[in-house]
């Protein structure tokens, strides 16, 4: 009697041991996340600290705009690269917030009016309003590129690294691409 009380102690023990390691294993990888910013935020921090702006251009009803929160901004990889390289802002193209900007006023023209597009949102997509769109900006705030559509996160990571890196001074996308080995497991 005592020996099989002696094994299921220790096997609850062993147990709860396992279990402890398991949750904070899950912590570690879920407690990464990329540290997004207001614009207003970006271009505060890119003052002290110079660094690219990636810009989420998104609205809440866009089915796409969720699947890439849900797979591709988990990734740790487009985590990692996303905190690395940019100040990463998730921009809603049909807030209602003013934002000053380069001595411009950017508002809704339109607030109460159901899906109506701030104007930051419709200058940075140049009037090509898609969602989601990845807007990258550079250190100075000229527009690199908008990417309009979903990205995978195999897809978003070259991009990320290309951009990031500056590699388009050095080369072009395609040939980037060649001798780029992703982290993506």
């Amino acid at each position: 009697m005592k020996r099989l009380f002696c094994i299921l102690l220790l096997s609850a023990t062993i147990s709860i041991i396992l279990e402890s390691f398991v949750l904070k294993s899950s912590e570690k990888t879920t407690s990464e996340k990329i540290h997004w910013y207001t614009f207003q935020e970006a271009v505060e921090l890119n003052k002290k600290n110079p660094k690219k702006l990636y810009i989420d251009v998104y609205t809440d009803w866009c089915g796409w705009c969720k699947k890439m929160d849900a797979s591709t901004f988990t990734n740790p990889v487009i985590i990692k690269d996303m905190n690395k390289y940019y100040y990463a802002v998730r921009l809603n193209a049909e807030m209602k917030d003013t934002i000053v900007f380069q001595n411009h006023t950017f508002v809704n023209q339109q607030p109460n009016i159901e899906r109506s597009v701030h104007d930051l949102a419709s200058a940075l997509l140049n009037g090509q309003m898609g969602y989601p769109t990845a807007v990258y900006m550079d250190e100075n705030y000229a527009i690199i590129s908008p990417m309009p559509g979903y990205q995978t996160p195999e897809a978003l990571e070259p991009i990320l690294v290309f951009i990031g890196e500056n590699k388009s001074q050095e080369n072009k996308y395609e040939d980037f691409l060649k001798t780029f080995k992703s982290e993506i497991k």
